[in-house]
């Protein structure tokens, strides 16, 4: 008496819980700035061969198909969505948005170089523009210095970040904002709090200047939304619960058989 349809059915449940997992992360984090969703991807396990396809039968032909059955289903990967999320305008000068590809790039305490697409900044006791409230330490690389006297920041499109005094209304250069792209984004590591960090498989950073080609501008006094669509997330929960409750049913199935089989015996 065979119990496999219990374990199948078992490793779809795991699956789909681990896809209920990512469905959640993605709904927590509707309002978070530069969030970009995940996918969970499946894949099916190995094949139990009875006949394989090909093989020869007793009257010496050969069988155009064989008899595998499947022992179930394991997530593969979870894959990042990093298409544009729409922009929030927010009048605030030190709030900076990404349209199109690239990452911020800032150092941590450490001095590891990380990379966010959230851009919602603020200068530190040193005057350095800084990642979220000035007291995280996540500086902007290339390092940006702003005076204390600094009545009023601009950002262009291009990444230059000038400043205004109270003494002077002519523009000076603070300093220039760089944009990180990678050849494999989905490889990068994500680290929490809207950070991300290279690996092997995202390959190293190449840097430029916002607007070169194949790299996003800058848009100041606005932060991208988070990309994720409430819609299309609840129909894949609602589709991922009925998946689960499908291979439920199935080993209740075989449970019931295991009974059946059971009793006979005892005929």
């Amino acid at each position: 008496m065979s119990v496999q349809s219990l374990y199948t059915a078992a490793t779809g449940m795991e699956a789909l819980e681990t896809k209920l997992d990512v469905i959640a992360n993605n709904m927590a984090n509707i309002n978070t700035t530069g969030f970009k969703k995940d996918r969970a991807n499946f894949e099916d396990l190995i094949y139990r061969q009875n006949r394989l396809p090909g093989a020869t039968d007793a009257d010496g032909n050969l069988t155009s198909t064989g008899i595998e059955v499947g022992l179930g289903t394991r997530v593969s990967s979870t894959q990042t969505n990093h298409t544009q999320g729409s922009l929030q305008t927010t009048g605030n000068p030190l709030d900076f948005a990404i349209e199109g590809r690239g990452f911020f790039k800032v150092i941590d305490p450490g001095g590891d170089f990380l990379y966010t697409r959230a851009g919602n900044f603020g200068i530190n006791a040193n005057g350095q523009l800084v990642l979220g409230s000035a007291n995280t330490g996540w500086v902007v690389d290339p390092p940006v210095n702003i005076p204390n006297n600094a009545v009023d920041v601009v950002v262009t499109a291009d990444g230059q970040v000038q400043y205004r005094t109270s003494d002077s209304p002519t523009l000076q250069t603070a300093g220039q904002m760089n944009l990180s792209t990678f050849i494999n984004p989905d490889g990068l590591l994500k680290m929490g709090d809207n950070l991300y960090k290279q690996t092997d498989a995202s390959n190293t950073a190449t840097d430029g200047v916002p607007g070169a080609p194949g790299i996003g501008v800058i848009a100041q006094g606005a932060l991208e939304s988070s990309n994720v669509e409430p819609v299309q997330e609840l129909i894949d929960l609602i589709t991922t619960q009925r998946a689960f409750e499908l291979n439920s049913q199935v080993v209740q199935a075989g449970d019931q058989v295991m009974q059946i089989a059971a009793n006979l015996r005892r005929l």
